[in-house]
């Protein structure tokens, strides 16, 4: 799952601030990426936190946790623009029950890349000898691309990985074909690499993961294998064993 949210400019409010409130999930993880304001998370394991611009958190709901994201008290009481990417990834059969846990990282644990006409940071995977600091299941590549205008880059994709560029601002041709904002471009398998030229600055996520090939079943906040395996997430949700979040 991709979702885009923004860009946006949100009013202050002095009440209730925007967001999610209490949820389950298991089976797969989910990473939020924020490039414009902030996001507070608790959830039933204890973790949580606050990320800002420029952060990520990288949550693996694995064997079954209840979380909550809402917009920070302080860009709750400012207000201002905001602009999030959240990527639900899923997990194989085998580490669909491990532990729950999560991972805040910071803008200062994310490595950049320079390049001629713009630079990457590399939130996972790896980039020209630099790897990213999230921890994942498969081989997963996570990179923030921004290029200057008339740039032209070649991006490597790993053979055999499933990889998609997002292109979160400005216009692109890649491989000669134009993207848009808010738009996805989808490759082959083949691992040759795509050459990315920016008519005006852009800013792009690239995705790349090695492809898991195993049956996919979801439901609702739920990834499993199969239906059986949805109902048995339900029913260990209604009898509490995905904990609960302490009091606020």
């Amino acid at each position: 799952l991709f979702d885009y949210a923004g860009p946006w400019n949100f009013e202050p409010v002095t009440g209730n601030p925007r967001g999610v409130g209490e949820h389950p999930h298991k089976g797969f993880e989910t990473v939020t990426i924020i490039y414009d304001g902030e996001v507070s998370h608790r959830d039933s394991t204890g973790g949580g936190g606050t990320i800002g611009t420029g952060e990520v958190q990288w949550m693996t709901a694995g064997s079954g946790i209840i979380h909550e994201e809402f917009h920070s008290p302080g860009f709750s009481k400012s207000g201002g623009p905001f602009r999030m990417v959240q990527l639900w990834v899923n997990l194989p059969a085998k580490d669909k029950a491990t532990p729950a846990k999560y991972q805040a990282i910071t803008r200062d644990a994310i490595e950049d890349v320079t390049f001629d006409g713009g630079r990457a940071r590399i939130i996972a995977g790896e980039f020209d000898g630099t790897r990213g600091p999230a921890t994942t299941f498969t081989p997963i590549n996570l990179w923030d691309v921004r290029l200057e205008a008339d740039s032209e880059v070649t991006l490597p994709l790993p053979d055999g990985h499933t990889s998609m560029i997002a292109v979160l601002s400005g216009h692109v041709n890649i491989d000669g074909k134009g993207v848009g904002e808010a738009e996805i471009a989808s490759f082959s398998r083949d691992g040759s690499g795509v050459t990315v030229r920016a008519d005006g600055d852009a800013m792009l996520l690239v995705m790349t993961g090695e492809p898991i090939d195993e049956p996919v079943f979801g439901h609702g906040p739920f990834v499993m294998n199969t239906e059986a395996e949805i109902r048995e997430a339900f029913a260990e949700f209604n009898s509490g064993k995905f904990g609960q979040l302490a009091a606020a």
